[in-house]
């Protein structure tokens, strides 16, 4: 992805990491027809519709830390590996290099994906070459889930609660990424309306709760 994008704080309560400044400042997207079709399809999917299914199973407590080799989310069809990323100099959250469009980031200043705190992961929506890892993010809905392999053998199986399209000038960092006691995730990539001089407008964030364990 382009520069583009929103970061906040997300640490476990009780642990001080560095926040990067913004989310997937990074992790946007290239200009091209590629990126105005999936800046349209994550604008008009960002929001969660109303559902009458069950309610979602409960948060369970929180995991060991084990770092995370791959996420799955089975409604989009999204099976990556992930790398570790950080912050460049000026403070920007990174995405993997776009020469591995399939590839989504972990933040490594983050938690780990569950353990108690707000684990952060990135991908970029596409690259110059096409669709990349996070192109249907915004296309998520409440109730699905997201699943990520770790390093003990287990899967922290996440269930979504929330799916946004933010504004990257005004992206409210304090809210996305607050310190919670209980494991959440964050999903970032770009989304919203495409231009050629500034990349993508907002950020598609995906908000998930720990509420399954596989070993």
């Amino acid at each position: 992805m382009t520069r583009s994008g929103t970061e906040g704080r997300p640490a476990h309560p009780s642990e001080e990491r560095s926040p990067p400044r913004w989310t997937a400042r990074t992790a946007g997207a290239a200009p091209g027809a590629s990126s105005r079709s999936s800046s349209s399809s994550a604008s008009t999917s960002s929001a969660a519709a109303p559902s009458s299914s069950p309610p979602p199973p409960p948060p369970r407590a929180g995991l060991p830390a084990s770092a995370p080799l791959a996420v799955t989310i089975p409604a989009i069809g999204v099976d990556a590996p992930l790398t570790r990323v950080g912050v460049d100099a000026a403070g920007w959250l990174e995405a993997p290099p776009p020469d591995h469009p399939d590839r989504a980031g972990w933040y490594a200043a983050s938690v780990t994906p569950g353990e108690p705190g707000t684990a952060v992961v990135t991908g970029h929506v596409d690259t110059p070459a096409g669709p990349a890892v996070f192109h249907a993010l915004g296309a998520l809905t409440r109730g699905r889930t997201v699943e990520v392999h770790r390093a003990d053998g287990r899967t922290a199986v996440f269930t979504v609660h929330a799916v946004e399209l933010l504004p990257k000038d005004d992206f409210p960092a304090d809210r996305v990424y607050a310190a919670t006691r209980a494991p959440e995730l964050r999903l970032i990539t770009c989304g919203g309306p495409y231009s050629r001089a500034t990349g993508y407008a907002g950020n598609v964030v995906v908000s998930a709760r720990l509420t399954g364990l596989r070993a």
